[in-house]
């Protein structure tokens, strides 16, 4: 029972948050949207960043102490493609749909929270290890199973270690090993920037939510069950493997239940793969977290 009360303290608050969200884009109608907009490119450009950039450079921080939790989130973003191959190519799925989204979970917009609030602020630079090997899976593997039989120009890798986060992370990793301190007024400052973005993250996600489409309900579904699923299996394999602290198995469960990201369905509209479905796959999985979430939670926790 008290396990039960403390994963609900847990996850509430997340889900609570974005249901205002929800509410508040129902209220408003469609022009929520453009009004999002605006605050969610600072968001992604400027909050994010620092948020990412902070954890990793906080004098907290050990590469070496996270290793093997950075290595676990490679290997379940890259196994639960795996497992979610044969899956797409047995019900007849476009590869190139269905498998990227099961790479790539929402450990930004609903992780990073969660973490928070499981682990406290001393859990957040592990989230953010974690969340920064799940972005280069994607961003190397995941676009270039989407770019598969595609003709055209193909995206630079170049480009996406030019981005915003992708900067961040690799110079909060530059100050992390390099034991490089910034006056405290300064960080304490680009912290609070950083940690701003969290309650709005989850607050955009639900603003998405208005978006949500059962038209193409089989494969999201399907793909809302996969996800969560294969990355809880990996983990368990892994989790007799490697050695762990027990905050960092704890880290490694909550990132394996966590849905698709919110993320992939703007890759699968800027691509032209399917948006639709990989719409549905986000926006079901995202409501079907309120059951695999409270799971890893418990595997992790117990």
């Amino acid at each position: 029972m008290e396990m039960l009360e403390h994963i609900a303290s847990i996850i509430l608050p997340v889900f609570a948050i974005i249901g205002v969200g929800y509410v508040y884009a129902r209220l408003r109608g469609e022009t929520v949207k453009s009004d999002m907009a605006a605050v969610n490119r600072v968001s992604m450009e400027v909050l994010c960043p620092l948020l990412v950039f902070t954890a990793l450079a906080a004098r907290d921080f050990d590469v070496a102490h996270n290793g093997m939790l950075i290595l676990a989130g490679v290997l379940i973003s890259l196994g639960s493609g795996l497992l979610a191959w044969p899956v797409a190519r047995l019900l007849g799925y476009d590869v190139r749909s269905f498998v990227p989204p099961m790479m790539y979970n929402n450990c930004g917009n609903m992780g990073l929270p969660l973490a928070v609030l499981a682990f406290g602020t001393t859990g957040l630079s592990a989230a953010v290890a974690l969340f920064m090997a799940c972005n280069l899976v994607y961003f190397s593997v995941g676009i270039k199973i989407i770019e598969t039989g595609r003709g055209g120009r193909r995206t630079a890798f170049l480009k996406f270690l030019a981005s915003p986060m992708m900067l961040s992370m690799m110079g909060g990793m530059v100050f992390a090993v390099a034991h490089i301190g910034l006056p405290a007024p300064l960080f304490q400052a680009l912290k609070m920037l950083g940690e701003a973005c969290i309650p709005i993250m989850l607050f955009a996600l639900g603003v998405r939510m208005l978006d949500i489409n059962f038209k193409s309900w089989h494969i999201g579904l399907v793909g809302a069950i996969i996800c969560p699923i294969a990355g809880l299996a990996v983990a368990w394999m892994l989790d007799g493997m490697m050695t762990l602290t027990a905050v960092q198995r704890g880290q490694m469960y909550l990132f394996a239940s966590l849905p698709p990201a919110v993320f992939c369905f703007m890759v699968a509209e800027q691509y032209q793969q399917e948006p639709e479905k990989v719409a549905s796959i986000v926006l079901i999985g995202n409501l079907a977290a309120l059951v695999f979430v409270p799971a890893g939670l418990w595997f992790g926790l117990r």
